[in-house]
């Protein structure tokens, strides 16, 4: 019988230069679109394309925050996951400058035109309750947060997998079809999402069946009388 292989560890040096350069790439782009927004050399229309890479770059980084839980079972290492929260607040960042850009150079902070915006258009709305539970889940994505929490950690944090098909119809709706771009990121999202679909119907039915067998237990053992 083949020895098997001990689970792959980062060194802390690795694992910091590892950080450093997703620090870079994911906090360097944001501030290069920007910049080439305010110097006018982000093409013909800087508001529509900051808007365009904000929002898909927080869908691309919220799939690789998806994609690691995975990963981590594949390689049979934590060594994955040591980099989900640093990406998980990248999608926050990003899906909070996407909205940035529309309030701020869209809609030039009228705060009028914001709620006739919310009202008429129920795509924003949908953007907007995943980006409030974004919000809670980086607020609460720290340590000392996660031991003080304990379990309600973790179904808050579940909210991850709502908050991508929100996204996902956030992003259909805007483009005003489900077809051409958005279906390839729906199927993506329906490969992700299926195998954690799959495991949440077997922790129902053995819960059911738990549940079921106490029932039939307590009625098996109550007094019976004639």
């Amino acid at each position: 019988m083949a020895p098997r292989k001990a689970p792959l560890r980062l060194s802390p040096w690795l694992r910091r230069s590892i950080k450093s350069v997703i620090h870079v790439v994911a906090l360097g782009y944001l501030v290069w679109l920007f910049y080439a927004g305010i110097t006018d050399t982000l093409g013909p229309d800087p508001v529509d394309t900051l808007l365009n890479e904000t929002g898909i770059w927080a869908i691309h980084l919220l799939f690789i925050t998806l994609l690691l839980s995975p990963l981590a079972k594949q390689m049979r290492s934590p060594a994955p996951i040591q980099f989900r929260r640093m990406l998980g607040v990248y999608v926050f960042v990003y899906a909070l400058a996407h909205l940035s850009t529309y309030v701020l150079f869209e809609l030039q902070l009228d705060m009028a035109l914001v709620l006739s915006e919310l009202i008429s258009r129920p795509y924003i709305v949908v953007g907007m309750v995943a980006l409030l539970l974004l919000l809670a889940l980086t607020a609460t994505s720290f340590k000392v947060l996660q031991r003080k929490m304990g379990k309600r950690w973790q179904q808050l944090h579940n909210a991850i997998y709502l908050i991508l098909p929100l996204t996902l119809l956030h992003f259909s709706w805007s483009q005003k079809t489900f077809w051409q771009e958005p279906i390839w990121y729906w199927l993506a999202g329906i490969t992700v999402l299926a195998p954690r679909a799959k495991q949440w119907l077997i922790t129902y039915k053995k819960k059911r069946s738990r549940k079921q067998a106490k029932k039939s237990a307590a009625k098996a053992n109550s007094p019976q009388y004639p």
